[in-house]
């Protein structure tokens, strides 16, 4: 019982301190009472139902007061309850349930009514002192429990530590007080709870490294499975009413003993370089590792060599935390702080250190000053290059055709001069259609007169006599691109577009000297274009007329089929076809078709 009272029991210094005392007149005058005011410690909780007792807290420290001492001047302890519904103290009435031994109360058992303060006062004919407990009496159905299989306690656990694969013999806490109030010996039960699976086990439990010999439990061999809650029952006679109370120890195990005690310092490891720059606030790490040890323990840093509270200097400050706890082996981390860290900080020794009962380890912390990034230009420098190339990416989608007609002008080459073309362009389209008035007034116009290009159109350039056939795939070989303006009548089968269109795309697909084009001049689906053009559909360029938004010649449409045309110069460089030179081929064209029929002829 004397573990359950000491959690309570003040050092009578202490109270006095703060106790007020205070100096009345009892029933005989010259009496001098003292009042030691209320224990300072949490109050006393007992179980209803269950034997709970108070221990005046008067006779905590021996040296002051003595019972029997306290007996032989003529002292007396005289006991009071003030109920928690009611400010008036009134003497204890002494029973069978509730009766006194010593400095000790006892409830046998305790019951909802004995909540409330006590006071034990002691006192003889000259001078009384008083001291106030509070007693709490729990309700079954109060407490809180772990597991519902758990058993109800009211009084904290006692707190026990095994070293895995030893032993040791529990004993129940306070089962010696119950003892000497007992008419026999008490008898004893277990019960153990695993917190981390929230089971309950009932002795005898299912391996014999537990045993239970008399009223103790015997942990032969302690393993990790073994750490949790011991709650032990103890069951008595006493004045022929049958007794009992509960108590629970908590079981952690540690690291074996014969594992070194001695700590370790994790971290700065010898070779660890911390990397500081001036002007920012610096931490150094340390961590240290102590096993378990009933010894204090320490880990501090020290600035040349004197520790924080003796470097006056408040840029310096330490923060200490735990990392973790396994089997009793902490990890503790002490964090030193520099502000505004200085180039004479570099010339400081910087030391960790840890101390424990069993050694002492210190290291020194290397520091070495990072070269400072010119931040600001690097991210002006960064940002304008970004700039740049959003800008240009910018330029590039907009103005992708000028760039490209603009590098042509100046590292282009004239195909007239690589090769033996007549013509720069043949036109092939619908006759009688409305495309064909876009041909002859647009189109032929702009290439001739505007761009300078050499164009061939059959129902201009042809001489009478010629044959259709022979004459249109002269024109289409001696020409550097076969322009196709697409229409839905446009190569119907047996026509002349027809020819013109297979002509152009074999000739494409063999020599490679001449390019098709593609100009739709209205919308139309490609469901309707003849199987030459749907197949070679991926490999020509399609240029698009926009109405009126296309006649300009700084539109898109003109920019982009220039593009697909062989590049020219206009100004009547070298080699140059200009109008003047039509009939000239006309008549050239007739000859070389003319030549060719008297050929087949002979």
């Amino acid at each position: 019982m004397a573990g359950f009272i000491s959690t309570h029991l003040v050092l009578i210094i202490v109270v006095i301190a703060t106790a007020s005392i205070s100096e009345s007149v009892g029933d005989s005058p010259g009496i001098r009472c003292y009042e030691w005011g209320e224990s300072r410690k949490e109050e006393v909780s007992v179980l209803e139902g269950e034997v709970g007792w108070l221990s005046c807290p008067l006779f905590s420290h021996p040296s002051l007061y003595n019972y029997t001492s306290a007996q032989l001047t003529g002292h007396s302890l005289v006991w009071y309850h003030t109920p928690e519904s009611d400010n008036l103290e009134q003497p204890i009435r002494f029973s069978s349930r509730l009766t006194r031994a010593r400095e000790r109360l006892w409830l046998l058992p305790a019951v909802a009514d004995d909540a409330g303060h006590y006071i034990c006062m002691l006192c003889n004919t000259s001078s009384c002192h008083n001291f106030t407990m509070r007693l709490k009496v729990q309700r079954r159905n109060e407490v809180n429990r772990v597991a519902d299989c758990e058993p109800p306690v009211a009084v904290a656990a006692r707190h026990e530590i095994i070293p895995l694969q030893e032993g040791k013999a529990l004993e129940c806490p306070d089962l010696d007080d119950a003892a000497k109030m007992a008419d026999s010996t008490p008898r004893v039960t277990w019960v153990f709870v695993n917190l981390k699976t929230s089971r309950c086990k009932t002795y005898p439990f299912w391996k014999k490294d537990r045993e239970q010999v008399e009223t103790k439990l015997h942990i032969h061999l302690m393993e990790d499975g073994h750490q949790g809650l011991y709650y032990c029952t103890v069951h008595y006679q006493s004045r022929g009413n049958a007794l009992n109370f509960t108590r629970r120890i908590n079981i952690t195990a540690v690291y074996p003993s014969t594992v070194s005690k001695v700590p370790t310092l994790l971290n700065p490891s010898n070779e660890q370089v911390f990397r500081v720059r001036q002007g920012s606030e610096e931490r150094l790490v340390c961590k240290g590792q102590f096993p378990f040890l009933n010894s204090s323990w320490a880990i501090w840093w020290t600035v040349d060599g004197k520790k924080l509270d003796e470097f006056h200097d408040y840029r310096f400050y330490n923060i200490n935390s735990q990392l973790n706890c396994n089997l009793g082996t902490r990890t503790e981390v002490s964090v030193l702080v520099i502000k505004d860290f200085q180039a004479e900080d570099m010339n400081r020794e910087y030391n960790c250190s840890v101390r424990n009962g069993r050694g002492f380890k210190t290291r020194r912390a290397h520091l070495e000053e990072e070269v400072s990034l010119p931040v600001v230009e690097l991210g002006c420098g960064l940002s304008v290059t970004l700039l740049l190339m959003l800008l240009l990416f910018i330029i590039y989608h907009v103005f992708w055709l000028e760039l490209l007609l603009l590098y042509r002008s100046w590292f282009g080459t004239d195909e007239q001069q690589t090769d033996d073309k007549t013509y720069d362009v043949y036109i092939s389209y619908a006759r009688n259609s409305e495309e064909e008035q876009f041909v002859l007034s647009t189109l032929r116009s702009v290439l001739e007169n505007e761009f300078g290009y050499s164009v061939c159109i059959y129902d201009r350039d042809s001489l009478p006599g010629g044959t259709i056939t022979d004459e249109t795939l002269s024109f289409v070989a001696r020409s550097r691109r076969l322009l196709v303006v697409i229409s839905p009548g446009y190569a119907c089968q047996g026509s002349q577009t027809l020819l013109e269109l297979k002509a152009g795309i074999d000739n494409m697909a063999l020599g490679g000297h001449l390019r098709v084009i593609l100009i739709q001049y209205k919308p139309i689906r490609r469901q309707g274009w003849v199987n030459e053009l749907r197949r070679a559909q991926v490999a020509l360029a399609l240029v698009r007329w926009q109405g009126d938004k296309s006649k300009e010649l700084t539109s898109r449409f003109w920019k982009r089929l220039q593009v697909e045309l062989p590049m020219r110069r206009v100004g009547g460089s070298k080699g140059e076809t200009n109008s003047k030179d039509i009939p000239l081929l006309r008549l050239q064209s007739h000859i070389s078709t003319t030549s060719q029929d008297l050929q087949k002829v002979g």
